[in-house]
């Protein structure tokens, strides 16, 4: 394998795996897809809120468009996958201990009734 590939992904191993081990358009593809993925359950876990169907639609479509550049700077090495799952990772406990703290609450004000 060439050095200046080693380096250019040395902190980004998601993306060395979709953009040198699998090459191609395929891997960007894949990359692009991953990071589209991700970028959903960030939303849907930190920012969601009950909207009209259309208006979902429109955010969808420009979280799609969004994750192009953020695919191209994965491109560039940047580990923009590996933060995505940090942020889903971090995002999804907040909401675990969120919804459970809300349970212990509800269940508090039962007895207290």
């Amino acid at each position: 394998m060439d050095t200046t590939v080693d380096n250019q992904f040395s902190f980004s191993p998601i993306e060395r795996y979709f953009l040198v081990d699998l090459g191609g358009d395929i891997g960007f593809w894949l990359l692009f897809f991953t990071v589209f993925i991700l970028s959903v359950i960030t939303y849907k876990l930190g920012f969601a809120k009950e909207l009209p169907i259309l208006k979902s639609v429109i955010i969808y479509i420009l979280l799609f468009f969004g994750c192009f550049i953020l695919a191209i700077f994965a491109v560039f090495a940047l580990p923009i996958v590996e933060v995505l799952i940090v942020i889903a990772l971090v995002l999804g406990i907040y909401r675990f201990r969120l919804h459970r703290e809300r349970k212990e609450r509800a269940a508090q004000e039962q007895n207290n009734q």
